[in-house]
């Protein structure tokens, strides 16, 4: 391991490997936009972009001596001047004291032997993979459960989704029931034993771990997945419906007392670890280990009230998506539900992965005096030059549009997500990812004064200095931040301007999954089914992941 200078170190492949092998803590950060990561990445290395460091660290990595090594497509030939580099330079700036570099990025890893995995949610979607191998989950395709279907036969489609991805698709005839929900509401969603439980999601990886889930805890219930979820029912050319409400409910105490004693049971058969509330003055203080506290319920049970501290993760979500809440390979985690099942059952899954899990017991209603939805921690605001709605508006309606003009008076420059913009802008705004923006330079029209905005003016503030070092470079002149972002244009009461119009960057900055949307070909259905069967053999060839299956 070499040194930069006192604070950053760069690092290569068998350092992070022995990490990852001896599982000590380590956050293994791809600092590139979701879209170049999904192509290529290491398995474990977590997706932190260069444009959200400052948003995202203090929340995802809550222990600031935490070992972090930066990684990027090392297509720079001086590692200094890599997006890799820079985020390491922002995590120091922000407090961390124990910040590597991969030097040589992607190309370095693979060169020396490392696998090479596509797509998002890795880790999860190869553990989904190893238990369907492991412990063969039944399943039906989508030709046996459409039969099913227009025989009436005694069924229930249960969705693993969440009830926006189920809204906009579903099977026809099925209910929403996200995975962690699965276990505590199937007995009163389908009280009669002979009823066949059939669980479904967009692909494969929700659907065996909620089918699973049903059969180890143990419901008398005939149950399968619907394999290859929406994916399979598209390619088998049947029809899928759209915009439908149907859900779960609301369960009696007796439904919800037989169902945590089913999820307590597999979570002790997993391993799952025990604390009580008392312990977590001392594991918040993160002075030895990384811990992260995480509240399995559905979102709207976390707004009306939640133990202060912890952070509002759905468990079916959660066994989905580990890596984009919890960064730290190594970490310890700590699960929190009202009714001993979701966190129990989720927990099973994480012990599974290979993460030390606990569940907090004995808690009492008090115990959940917080109210509303979970809130980043941040650094504070960098001082910068300011603008308010009403001026920038102001100045806008004395200024030509630009379009044609050499100079323009005022451009405002949108560093949202790309579905952030395209919900609604600032008539006229031009979409720039901030990771970007050098690139992105030359294709942007001149302009007296350059006005930044993002949702909520946070975006806009860290990258004011960056921003406007990058301008000036260009030409003399002034650069402002809009205060309170976008939503102080709207709330001011100034229109908005919808679709994807004046894109100056790239969408980069989200992959489209094969299994989301309306609009996928079947070519891209098909190939993303054929990745996920390689899965196995290729956790089997990285050999880093301390996977294990319940049997």
């Amino acid at each position: 391991m070499k040194q930069f200078n006192q604070n950053i170190q760069y690092c290569g492949y068998q350092d992070v490997r022995a990490d990852l092998l001896e599982k000590n803590e380590i956050a293994f950060l791809d600092v590139r936009e979701e879209d170049p990561h999904a192509r290529s990445h290491p398995l474990f290395a977590a997706n932190f972009p260069l444009s959200r460091i400052e948003q995202d660290a203090y929340s995802k990595l809550p222990r600031r001596d935490v070992r972090i090594v930066t990684f990027d497509a090392g297509d720079h030939p001086e590692v200094e001047l890599s997006d890799a580099y820079l985020g390491a330079r922002r995590l120091v700036q922000l407090g961390y004291t124990n910040v590597s570099v991969f030097a040589g990025g992607l190309r370095s890893w693979a060169d020396a032997g490392g696998e090479l995995f596509i797509d998002v949610n890795v880790p999860s979607k190869s553990f989904g993979e190893l238990v369907e191998s492991k412990v063969h989950t039944p399943s039906l395709s989508a030709e046996e459960v459409k039969a099913l279907i227009d025989s009436k036969a005694d069924v229930m489609i249960l969705d693993a989704r969440r009830f926006d991805e189920y809204n906009t698709m579903n099977i026809p005839t099925s209910t929403s029931c996200p995975g962690a929900e699965l276990v505590l509401r199937v007995a009163e969603l389908v009280p009669r034993p002979e009823t066949r439980v059939i669980v479904n999601c967009a692909g494969r990886t929700r659907s065996i771990i909620g089918t699973q889930s049903l059969i180890n805890a143990g419901i008398p219930n005939q149950v399968n997945a619907l394999r290859n979820g929406t994916i399979g029912w598209t390619l088998a050319g049947q029809a899928l419906d759209h915009g439908q409400t149907r859900k779960y409910f609301e369960v009696s105490e007796q439904a919800k007392l037989s169902a945590s004693k089913r999820a307590r049971h597999v979570a002790d058969r997993a391993g799952v670890k025990r604390a009580s509330i008392s312990e977590l003055k001392s594991w918040r203080q993160q002075s030895v280990r990384t811990t992260y506290f995480f509240d399995t319920r559905a979102p709207e049970e976390f707004i009306s009230g939640h133990i202060p501290g912890f952070r509002s993760t759905p468990g079916g979500q959660l066994v989905q998506e580990t890596e984009m809440v919890a960064p730290v390979r190594g970490a310890r985690i700590v699960l929190v539900d009202s009714d001993g099942v979701r966190a129990n059952m989720t927990a099973s899954w994480l012990a599974q992965m290979a993460w030390d899990v606990y569940v907090l017991d004995d808690l009492v209603l008090s115990d959940f005096n917080e109210q509303g939805s979970w809130q980043a921690i941040m650094p504070g605001l960098p001082p910068v030059a300011g603008t308010d709605a009403t001026a920038l508006s102001s100045g806008l309606r004395k200024s030509p549009s630009g379009d044609g003009a050499s100079v323009m008076d005022i451009l405002v420059i949108d560093l949202a997500k790309h579905a952030e913009y395209v919900r609604g802008h600032i008539p006229g705004a031009r979409y720039v990812l901030r990771s970007q923006f050098k690139q992105a330079l030359t294709d942007l029209p001149l302009a007296r004064c350059y006005v930044l905005t993002c949702p909520d003016g946070a975006q806009s503030a860290f990258a004011f200095e960056e921003i406007k070092q990058l301008l000036l470079s260009r030409s003399a002149a002034q650069v402002e931040v809009l205060s309170g972002g976008t939503k102080a244009w709207s709330t001011a009461g100034y229109q908005l301007e919808t679709g994807a119009t004046h894109l100056i960057s790239d969408p980069i900055d989200r992959y489209k999954r094969p299994y989301e949307g309306t609009s996928v070909s079947r070519e891209a259905m098909q190939a993303y089914l054929d990745w996920e069967f390689g899965l196995v053999e290729q956790l089997g060839k990285d050999g880093t992941h301390h996977f294990w299956v319940l049997e």
